[in-house]
C-alpha cells in the first residue's frame, strides 16, 4: 500500500469544480468509477508504485453539510468572501515490506485527517468564470486502525486560483494550488522519525522536529458530462529547505505525482437547490 497525503482525498474532491453562478442542480448526486494514481510511497520516497482504485462520486450540496471539490465539509459560517467548515482528509497506508527504505519498521496505519479551515475570496472576476481563494486549514491526524491514535497536527495554507471554461473550452475546469505544510513535531515522527532499535548502518537513528515540512504545486482539470464526470491531477511536490530534509527516510527532496479518474453518475436527486460552485 502506499502513503501520499491527499492524493485518494484530492480525487474525489476533484467533482464538483467552479459553475461560477448560481444554478438549480441536485442536492445529491452518486457514481462510481476507477482512478489510476502514479506517485511516491509517501513524500519524500525514491520508490514508487502505479494503483488502480475505486472512486466513488459524491456530490452533496445541504445548507450545513456538504461534499464537493473541497471534499466533505460542515459549514460553520459561509458567506459571499469567507467561509468556514470542518474538513476531513486523510492518507493510505505503507507496508515496510514493500519499501525497501522502511525495511524492518513498523508498517504506516491509514490516516483520518479532521479540523477547521478558513476559507477567503482574495478576487474574482467580472463574469465569475475565475477567482482565488486563500485557505487555511488545521487538521489533527488520527490512525485508523484496532487501536486509534492521535499522531499530530498539520497545517497547509495555500492559495487555490479556479478557472472555469479554460481558454474557451467549454465545461471544462481548472484549478491551480500552491502552498507549503507545517506540521509539528509528533506528526513528522510518525512518518519520518528512526528509533535507535530501527536504526542500521544505512538508517541511523534520526528524531524529527516540528515546522515548515515542504510545499506543493498542484494542476487539476475536470469535466462532468451528462452521466459521466473525467478528471485528472498533477502535483509537483518539495520537501527542500524542511525540517524533514535530513531523515534517512527522506531519499530524494522533489516529486511528481498524477492521476486519473473516470466515474459514472448513475443517480440524481430529483429535488433541485440554488448552488454556486
Amino acid at each position: 500500500m502506499m502513503h501520499h497525503p491527499r492524493a485518494a482525498v484530492f480525487l474525489a474532491g476533484l467533482l464538483a469544480m467552479p459553475a461560477g453562478h448560481a444554478e438549480m442542480r441536485p442536492l445529491w448526486e452518486i457514481g462510481a468509477g476507477l482512478a489510476v494514481l502514479d506517485l511516491p510511497n509517501y513524500r519524500g520516497s525514491d520508490d514508487r508504485q502505479t494503483s488502480v482504485l475505486p472512486m466513488p462520486y459524491l456530490v452533496y450540496r445541504g445548507e450545513v453539510l456538504r461534499a464537493d471539490r473541497d471534499g466533505l465539509r460542515g459549514l460553520l459560517f459561509d458567506s459571499e468572501r469567507l467561509e468556514i467548515n470542518i474538513s476531513l482528509n486523510g492518507s493510505l497506508s505503507v507496508s515496510s515490506d514493500d519499501d525497501p527504505v522502511r525495511q524492518g519498521m513498523s508498517d504506516l496505519d491509514p490516516t483520518a485527517e479532521l479540523g477547521p479551515s478558513v476559507n477567503y475570496r482574495l478576487w474574482q472576476s467580472a463574469d465569475r468564470t475565475m477567482h482565488l481563494d486563500a485557505r487555511a486549514p488545521v487538521r489533527t491526524a488520527i490512525t485508523v486502525a484496532s487501536n486509534p491514535e492521535q499522531i499530530g497536527w498539520l497545517f497547509s495554507p495555500n492559495l487555490l486560483l479556479e478557472i472555469r471554461d479554460p481558454a474557451s473550452h467549454a465545461g471544462w475546469n481548472l484549478g491551480v494550488q500552491a502552498g507549503a505544510y507545517f506540521n509539528d513535531r509528533e506528526y513528522n515522527t510518525y512518518f519520518y522519525a528512526v528509533g535507535p532499535a530501527e536504526a542500521t548502518a544505512e538508517r541511523p537513528a534520526y528524531a524529527a522536529s516540528g515546522g515548515y515540512s515542504g510545499s506543493q504545486v498542484m494542476l487539476t482539470l475536470s469535466k462532468r458530462f451528462p452521466r459521466w464526470w473525467v478528471g485528472g491531477f498533477l502535483r509537483i511536490d518539495t520537501l527542500a529547505g524542511s525540517v524533514i530534509e535530513d531523515s534517512p527516510l527522506v531519499r530524494r527532496t522533489d516529486a511528481v505525482s498524477a492521476g486519473l479518474a473516470l466515474s459514472w453518475v448513475f443517480k440524481e436527486s430529483s429535488k433541485r437547490v440554488e448552488s454556486v460552485e
